[in-house]
């Protein structure tokens, strides 16, 4: 495994989830010059599999150059993103409180798939792997949905929610990786800096 990374993320979970992995990383952030959110825009007919993907890259590829840019010392660059997918339909982050509370009403007493693509690279070469995760949602109430999403937490997460959060309490089943579904596929990503380093 490399001995140190840059993490292209502002997500603090990503950070943590590194953290429990021991690996040595600094944060590698976009300036505010950088239009980091366009990266994120769908493609019509794009399944998310193949979005999380290309969105994943392209994310790589602008830390890598902001890397360059800033004379910064050379080391990997790991990027990720998360996207929640109900059948073809992606479920982004919510562009408000409105939109987390219809988010959420289609998400209740269903079965969505959480994926998150991890890639690591430099100049030279790059690594990438994807982690899919199926949750399921009992049925939530009115009420219960606009409680949640009154507490803010829902704004800046794919799917409007966090598994870690306050959206546990409705979350009736999981397959896969919890830690995917956080953010950051913790086995997928360590077989992916063994590989790459």
């Amino acid at each position: 495994m490399p001995a140190f990374i840059y993490l292209a993320s502002q997500s603090p979970r990503r950070s943590q989830l590194l953290t429990q992995l021991g690996i040595a990383h600094e944060l590698l952030l976009a300036d505010a010059n950088e239009d980091a959110e366009s990266l994120e825009e769908h493609i019509q007919g794009e399944s998310p599999l193949d979005y999380v993907q290309r969105v994943t890259r392209l994310k790589l590829d602008a830390a890598i150059q902001r890397l360059h840019k800033r004379g910064l010392p050379p080391a990997p660059v790991l990027c990720a993103d998360t996207t929640v997918a109900l059948g073809d339909r992606i479920y982004a982050k919510p562009a408000d409180a409105e939109d987390a509370v219809r988010m959420l009403s289609a998400l209740s007493g269903q079965t969505h798939v959480v994926l998150t693509a991890v890639a690591i690279g430099t100049a030279t070469q790059c690594e990438q792997t994807c982690s899919a995760s199926d949750v399921t949602f009992a049925a939530m109430s009115e009420s219960e949905i606009r409680a949640y999403v009154d507490s803010g937490e829902p704004m800046g997460k794919a799917g409007a929610y966090a598994v870690q959060g306050g959206a546990a309490a409705y979350i009736s089943r999981i397959a896969g990786s919890y830690t995917g579904i956080m953010g950051l596929p913790l086995y997928e990503t360590a077989q992916l800096l063994k590989r790459f380093g």
